[in-house]
């Protein structure tokens, strides 16, 4: 399955948000289940994460305008730290739903039909995961990537909430389902939280990853000589897209047409050796005493 952008991937994972939510609810009414119930809370939140996922995506789809010169390619930092946070919160419905049948137990039913629909939901947001994350991948999207992970949470959630059924109804022990719910909850609660210190590293600007900064590195040494210097280079990552900026060093007797030519060139080898990246160039003469006190490589690493 392929579709033209990364948007319309977010419409797969609503439709199968909304499948999910009928199956596990009718899950939950049949064995009166908190596993199950917890388990269609869960893709509760999916449905609300695709649908703020298709949001972002569509502003950050925008043209740069007068008031965003760069763009909005960092509404999908915005749309992947919602997600992070309903996952958390989605985790402590769960943990405080467990909690509550653990003080007031009660008998399950139906637990074989219950088990049939809540794997029917969870082999579908598995392909569903496992198809956003290679469009991630393809369109580098931290929004379908945050998207696909949630759903990758719901399908351990499930697996989950069907092995503690699974033991229940073999043991009779009714606090099994509350228990490993419980379980469950903690680990979507550490996904959750790596989401958002990612989308928090988004926001605040981070660099470009070390292997790229290596590279970028190499291919500006590889220009220098006695009459071409670099210095003053930065980068950032925002959403899909990457700023690299640096300053070109020259003679200053030069002429504006070689000084032009030489960023020309760096800029095109630049994007070709790293897609999706817009570079800045700054054109320096090298005799400026001023130039001199920043040669070389200068970074903001962390």
């Amino acid at each position: 399955m392929a579709f033209a952008s990364a948007r319309s991937y977010t419409l797969l994972s609503v439709a199968a948000a909304i499948a999910t939510i009928a199956l596990k609810t009718a899950a939950w009414r049949l064995t009166g289940s908190v596993g199950l119930l917890s388990d269609a809370m869960e893709s509760g939140v999916n449905l609300v994460a695709a649908l703020g996922a298709f949001w972002a995506l569509t502003l950050a789809s925008k043209p740069a305008d007068r008031s965003h010169h760069y763009g909005h390619f960092k509404a999908e930092y915005f749309s992947s730290g919602i997600e992070s946070a309903l996952i958390v919160v989605a985790a402590l419905a769960i943990i405080a739903a467990a909690v509550g049948r653990l003080q007031h137990p009660e008998p399950l039913e139906q637990l074989g039909i219950g088990l049939a629909l809540s794997l029917v939901a969870t082999a579908l947001n598995a392909g569903v995961a496992w198809v956003l994350l290679r469009a991630a991948r393809q369109f580098h999207s931290i929004t379908l990537r945050a998207d696909a992970h949630h759903l990758l949470t719901d399908v351990w959630t499930s697996f989950g909430v069907v092995l503690g059924l699974a033991l229940v109804k073999l043991t009779g022990l009714t606090a099994l389902d509350s228990l490993i719910a419980i379980a469950v909850a903690l680990n979507i609660i550490v996904t959750g939280w790596k989401l958002l210190h990612e989308t928090a590293s988004g926001l605040l600007d981070r660099a470009l990853p070390e292997e790229d900064q290596d590279q970028l590195e190499a291919l500006l040494a590889s220009h220098e000589t006695d009459q071409i210097r670099f210095h003053a280079l930065r980068s950032r990552v925002a959403g899909s897209r990457r700023f690299v900026a640096f300053h070109v060093l020259v003679p200053g007797d030069w002429s504006v047409q070689a000084g032009h030519e030489l960023c020309d060139e760096l800029e095109q080898q630049i994007a070709r050796t790293l897609p999706r990246t817009h570079v800045f160039t700054h054109l320096e003469p090298l005799e400026d005493p001023r130039s001199w006190d920043d040669i070389g490589f200068r970074w903001e690493r962390d």
